[in-house]
Protein backbone atom coordinates (compact mmCIF):
# COMPACT_ATOMS: atom_id res chain seq x y z
CA UNK A 1 0.00 0.00 0.00
CA UNK A 2 1.27 3.15 -0.70
CA UNK A 3 0.10 5.13 2.50
CA UNK A 4 2.77 2.57 4.18
CA UNK A 5 5.49 3.34 2.05
CA UNK A 6 8.29 6.02 3.70
CA UNK A 7 8.32 9.16 2.19
CA UNK A 8 10.64 11.85 2.39
CA UNK A 9 10.97 15.06 0.13
CA UNK A 10 13.70 17.14 0.98
CA UNK A 11 14.73 20.12 -0.21
CA UNK A 12 17.50 20.38 -2.57
CA UNK A 13 19.98 21.96 -0.33
CA UNK A 14 19.52 19.49 2.20
CA UNK A 15 21.37 16.70 -0.54
CA UNK A 16 24.75 15.90 -0.01
CA UNK A 17 27.47 13.34 -0.54
CA UNK A 18 28.34 11.61 2.14
CA UNK A 19 30.89 8.34 3.00
CA UNK A 20 29.69 5.75 4.75
CA UNK A 21 31.32 2.49 5.57
CA UNK A 22 29.55 -0.97 5.05
CA UNK A 23 30.15 -4.47 3.31
CA UNK A 24 30.50 -4.76 -0.41
CA UNK A 25 29.86 -9.00 -1.30
CA UNK A 26 33.12 -9.59 -3.59
CA UNK A 27 31.61 -12.83 -4.65
CA UNK A 28 28.42 -15.14 -3.91
CA UNK A 29 27.12 -18.45 -4.64
CA UNK A 30 23.95 -20.06 -4.43
CA UNK A 31 23.16 -23.77 -4.06
CA UNK A 32 20.96 -26.97 -3.65
CA UNK A 33 22.74 -30.03 -1.78
CA UNK A 34 21.10 -33.31 -1.51
CA UNK A 35 22.94 -34.81 1.53
CA UNK A 36 21.67 -38.74 1.41
CA UNK A 37 21.91 -41.10 4.37
CA UNK A 38 23.06 -39.01 6.91
CA UNK A 39 23.30 -41.09 10.23
CA UNK A 40 21.58 -39.47 13.00
CA UNK A 41 22.82 -39.78 16.44
CA UNK A 42 20.33 -40.44 19.16
CA UNK A 43 20.00 -40.40 23.21
CA UNK A 44 19.58 -43.74 24.89
CA UNK A 45 16.36 -43.36 24.94
CA UNK A 46 16.07 -43.12 20.94
CA UNK A 47 18.32 -45.96 20.21
CA UNK A 48 16.08 -48.06 22.28
CA UNK A 49 12.91 -47.15 20.51
CA UNK A 50 14.77 -47.61 17.62
CA UNK A 51 15.42 -51.11 18.10
CA UNK A 52 11.81 -52.16 18.57
CA UNK A 53 10.07 -50.23 16.18
CA UNK A 54 9.13 -51.43 12.67
CA UNK A 55 8.08 -48.23 11.42
CA UNK A 56 9.79 -44.36 11.74
CA UNK A 57 9.16 -41.39 9.57
CA UNK A 58 10.60 -38.06 9.92
CA UNK A 59 8.22 -35.01 10.66
CA UNK A 60 10.61 -31.80 10.85
CA UNK A 61 14.26 -30.96 10.84
CA UNK A 62 15.72 -27.91 11.90
CA UNK A 63 19.18 -26.34 11.79
CA UNK A 64 20.14 -25.45 15.71
CA UNK A 65 23.97 -24.61 14.59
CA UNK A 66 25.99 -23.65 11.97
CA UNK A 67 30.11 -23.72 11.66
CA UNK A 68 31.50 -21.25 8.92
CA UNK A 69 35.46 -21.86 8.40
CA UNK A 70 37.44 -19.90 5.84
CA UNK A 71 41.05 -20.46 4.45
CA UNK A 72 42.95 -18.64 1.64
CA UNK A 73 43.85 -20.94 -1.41
CA UNK A 74 47.58 -21.86 -2.11
CA UNK A 75 48.36 -20.35 -5.28
CA UNK A 76 45.46 -18.95 -6.18
CA UNK A 77 45.99 -15.34 -3.77
CA UNK A 78 42.55 -13.61 -3.28
CA UNK A 79 40.60 -16.80 -3.40
CA UNK A 80 39.18 -18.83 -0.38
CA UNK A 81 37.64 -21.89 0.90
CA UNK A 82 34.44 -21.67 2.97
CA UNK A 83 33.96 -25.12 4.86
CA UNK A 84 30.33 -24.69 6.62
CA UNK A 85 28.91 -27.33 8.63
CA UNK A 86 25.07 -27.83 9.45
CA UNK A 87 24.01 -28.92 13.16
CA UNK A 88 20.33 -30.26 11.95
CA UNK A 89 17.62 -31.38 15.15
CA UNK A 90 15.74 -34.03 13.81
CA UNK A 91 12.18 -35.03 15.21
CA UNK A 92 10.99 -38.72 14.29
CA UNK A 93 8.10 -40.36 15.10
CA UNK A 94 7.94 -44.01 15.65
CA UNK A 95 5.70 -47.10 16.06
CA UNK A 96 5.77 -49.04 19.02
CA UNK A 97 2.94 -51.06 18.70
CA UNK A 98 -0.70 -51.33 20.02
CA UNK A 99 -1.51 -48.34 17.70
CA UNK A 100 0.88 -45.73 19.65
CA UNK A 101 3.59 -43.62 18.88
CA UNK A 102 6.76 -42.31 20.01
CA UNK A 103 8.79 -39.44 19.49
CA UNK A 104 12.49 -39.11 19.42
CA UNK A 105 15.01 -36.64 18.20
CA UNK A 106 18.53 -36.27 16.99
CA UNK A 107 21.29 -34.76 15.63
CA UNK A 108 22.33 -34.84 12.17
CA UNK A 109 25.54 -33.12 10.91
CA UNK A 110 25.53 -31.76 7.62
CA UNK A 111 28.96 -30.07 6.03
CA UNK A 112 30.31 -28.71 2.27
CA UNK A 113 32.93 -26.64 1.09
CA UNK A 114 32.97 -23.59 -1.78
CA UNK A 115 35.52 -21.49 -3.47
CA UNK A 116 34.63 -17.81 -3.39
CA UNK A 117 37.01 -14.62 -4.38
CA UNK A 118 37.56 -12.95 -1.13
CA UNK A 119 40.15 -10.25 -2.75
CA UNK A 120 43.25 -9.31 -0.75
CA UNK A 121 44.11 -6.93 2.20
CA UNK A 122 47.17 -6.09 4.20
CA UNK A 123 45.82 -4.45 6.55
CA UNK A 124 44.77 -5.04 10.25
CA UNK A 125 41.83 -3.29 11.68
CA UNK A 126 40.98 -1.95 14.99
CA UNK A 127 37.84 -0.80 16.77
CA UNK A 128 37.14 1.46 19.81
CA UNK A 129 34.92 -0.21 22.58
CA UNK A 130 32.84 3.15 22.85
CA UNK A 131 34.56 4.05 26.40
CA UNK A 132 37.39 6.08 27.34
CA UNK A 133 38.36 4.93 30.60
CA UNK A 134 41.00 2.22 29.45
CA UNK A 135 43.61 4.76 29.56
CA UNK A 136 45.69 2.75 32.15
CA UNK A 137 43.98 -0.73 31.29
CA UNK A 138 46.68 -3.41 30.44
CA UNK A 139 46.32 -4.33 26.95
CA UNK A 140 45.85 -7.87 26.13
CA UNK A 141 48.30 -9.24 23.33
CA UNK A 142 47.25 -9.60 19.90
CA UNK A 143 49.11 -11.68 16.84
CA UNK A 144 49.48 -9.24 13.73
CA UNK A 145 47.76 -10.98 11.04
CA UNK A 146 46.28 -10.55 7.87
CA UNK A 147 42.95 -9.16 7.45
CA UNK A 148 40.43 -12.10 6.67
CA UNK A 149 37.33 -11.55 4.52
CA UNK A 150 33.33 -12.51 5.77
CA UNK A 151 31.93 -15.11 4.65
CA UNK A 152 28.17 -14.85 5.20
CA UNK A 153 25.91 -18.31 4.68
CA UNK A 154 21.96 -18.02 4.22
CA UNK A 155 19.86 -21.16 4.17
CA UNK A 156 16.27 -22.11 5.05
CA UNK A 157 14.98 -25.06 6.84
CA UNK A 158 16.18 -28.69 5.81
CA UNK A 159 13.82 -30.60 3.32
CA UNK A 160 13.20 -33.79 4.74
CA UNK A 161 13.55 -36.11 1.71
CA UNK A 162 13.70 -39.85 3.73
CA UNK A 163 14.28 -41.99 6.67
CA UNK A 164 16.09 -45.34 6.83
CA UNK A 165 16.72 -48.11 9.77
CA UNK A 166 19.90 -49.47 8.75
CA UNK A 167 21.89 -52.12 10.31
CA UNK A 168 25.25 -52.32 11.45
CA UNK A 169 26.44 -54.94 9.81
CA UNK A 170 25.49 -53.95 6.47
CA UNK A 171 27.71 -52.10 4.13
CA UNK A 172 26.38 -48.78 4.49
CA UNK A 173 27.74 -45.78 2.38
CA UNK A 174 26.40 -43.08 4.69
CA UNK A 175 27.47 -39.93 5.50
CA UNK A 176 28.96 -39.10 9.03
CA UNK A 177 30.49 -36.24 9.78
CA UNK A 178 31.22 -36.33 13.58
CA UNK A 179 31.34 -39.02 15.90
CA UNK A 180 32.27 -37.72 19.43
CA UNK A 181 30.52 -36.02 21.67
CA UNK A 182 33.41 -33.06 21.74
CA UNK A 183 32.96 -32.62 17.98
CA UNK A 184 29.84 -31.06 18.88
CA UNK A 185 29.12 -27.62 19.67
CA UNK A 186 27.48 -26.78 23.87
CA UNK A 187 24.73 -25.31 22.03
CA UNK A 188 23.50 -28.42 19.87
CA UNK A 189 23.78 -30.59 23.26
CA UNK A 190 21.31 -28.38 25.37
CA UNK A 191 19.06 -28.21 22.46
CA UNK A 192 18.13 -31.80 23.15
CA UNK A 193 16.00 -33.48 26.53
CA UNK A 194 18.74 -36.38 26.67
CA UNK A 195 22.33 -37.05 25.86
CA UNK A 196 23.55 -38.51 22.44
CA UNK A 197 25.16 -41.71 22.82
CA UNK A 198 28.42 -42.07 20.53
CA UNK A 199 29.49 -45.46 21.33
CA UNK A 200 28.84 -47.96 18.51
CA UNK A 201 29.15 -50.64 21.36
CA UNK A 202 26.03 -49.56 23.42
CA UNK A 203 23.52 -48.40 20.96
CA UNK A 204 22.10 -51.59 19.40
CA UNK A 205 22.59 -53.08 16.29
CA UNK A 206 20.69 -50.29 14.36
CA UNK A 207 21.53 -46.98 13.41
CA UNK A 208 19.39 -44.35 11.83
CA UNK A 209 19.89 -42.32 8.77
CA UNK A 210 18.18 -39.10 6.92
CA UNK A 211 18.66 -37.87 3.79
CA UNK A 212 17.83 -33.74 3.54
CA UNK A 213 18.34 -31.26 0.95
CA UNK A 214 19.44 -28.11 1.59
CA UNK A 215 18.90 -24.44 -0.33
CA UNK A 216 21.66 -22.06 0.21
CA UNK A 217 23.55 -18.60 -0.63
CA UNK A 218 26.71 -18.20 0.42
CA UNK A 219 28.91 -14.59 -0.04
CA UNK A 220 31.86 -13.21 0.75
CA UNK A 221 32.04 -9.37 1.65
CA UNK A 222 34.97 -6.68 3.05
CA UNK A 223 34.52 -3.53 4.34
CA UNK A 224 34.19 -0.90 2.04
CA UNK A 225 33.59 2.69 1.90
CA UNK A 226 31.35 4.40 -0.55
CA UNK A 227 30.21 7.67 -1.75
CA UNK A 228 26.24 8.08 -1.74
CA UNK A 229 23.51 10.43 -2.24
CA UNK A 230 22.34 11.29 0.84
CA UNK A 231 19.71 13.70 2.51
CA UNK A 232 20.43 15.00 6.19
CA UNK A 233 17.49 13.82 7.88
CA UNK A 234 13.87 12.18 7.08
CA UNK A 235 10.48 12.29 8.62
CA UNK A 236 8.35 10.01 7.77
CA UNK A 237 4.86 11.12 6.94
CA UNK A 238 2.40 7.89 7.56
CA UNK A 239 0.91 8.31 11.41
CA UNK A 240 1.08 6.32 14.37
CA UNK A 241 -2.36 4.47 14.80
CA UNK A 242 -3.02 2.61 17.85
CA UNK A 243 -4.94 -0.93 17.23
CA UNK A 244 -8.91 -1.15 17.63
CA UNK A 245 -8.05 -3.80 20.59
CA UNK A 246 -12.08 -3.83 20.78
CA UNK A 247 -13.31 -5.22 17.86
CA UNK A 248 -10.51 -7.76 16.39
CA UNK A 249 -13.20 -8.54 13.56
CA UNK A 250 -12.59 -4.91 11.85
CA UNK A 251 -8.63 -5.17 12.35
CA UNK A 252 -9.03 -8.85 10.72
CA UNK A 253 -11.62 -7.46 7.81
CA UNK A 254 -9.23 -4.68 7.00
CA UNK A 255 -6.30 -7.21 6.47
CA UNK A 256 -5.53 -7.84 2.78
CA UNK A 257 -6.59 -10.99 1.52
CA UNK A 258 -2.72 -13.45 1.44
CA UNK A 259 -3.58 -14.37 -1.60
CA UNK A 260 0.38 -15.74 -2.59
CA UNK A 261 -0.48 -17.88 -0.19
CA UNK A 262 -3.10 -20.19 -1.96
CA UNK A 263 -0.74 -20.62 -5.01
CA UNK A 264 1.84 -23.52 -5.05
CA UNK A 265 4.11 -22.02 -7.88
CA UNK A 266 4.33 -17.95 -6.63
CA UNK A 267 2.18 -16.94 -9.45
CA UNK A 268 -0.90 -15.19 -7.89
CA UNK A 269 -3.99 -16.86 -8.76
CA UNK A 270 -7.05 -14.99 -10.15
CA UNK A 271 -9.67 -13.61 -7.49
CA UNK A 272 -13.24 -15.04 -8.44
CA UNK A 273 -14.40 -10.89 -9.29
CA UNK A 274 -10.98 -10.47 -11.37
CA UNK A 275 -11.34 -10.53 -15.09
CA UNK A 276 -8.91 -13.45 -16.33
CA UNK A 277 -6.31 -12.20 -18.76
CA UNK A 278 -5.99 -14.26 -21.84
CA UNK A 279 -2.15 -15.32 -21.06
CA UNK A 280 -2.80 -16.76 -17.48
CA UNK A 281 -4.78 -19.05 -16.02
CA UNK A 282 -5.10 -19.12 -12.54
CA UNK A 283 -2.23 -21.26 -10.37
CA UNK A 284 -1.67 -24.07 -13.14
CA UNK A 285 -0.42 -21.54 -15.84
Amino acid sequence: MAENRFQCTPSASARETVCIETDRVLDSCRDRDCFENVRVYLSCFGNEILERTGAIRAKSACIVWTFIGIDPIQFNRGFYAVTIRFYVKVTFEACIGGGHSQELEGIAVLEKRVILFGGESNVNIFKSNGFGNDFCAVPKPKCSEHNAPTAIVEVVEPVLLGTKIMEKASDCNCCCCCCQENDLPEAVLSSLDAPLMFDDNDNGRRFLTVSLGIFSIVRIVRPAQLLVNATEFCIPEKECHPVEEDDPCHVFRSMPFPVGEFCSNGIAPVLPNERVPSSRCGCGS
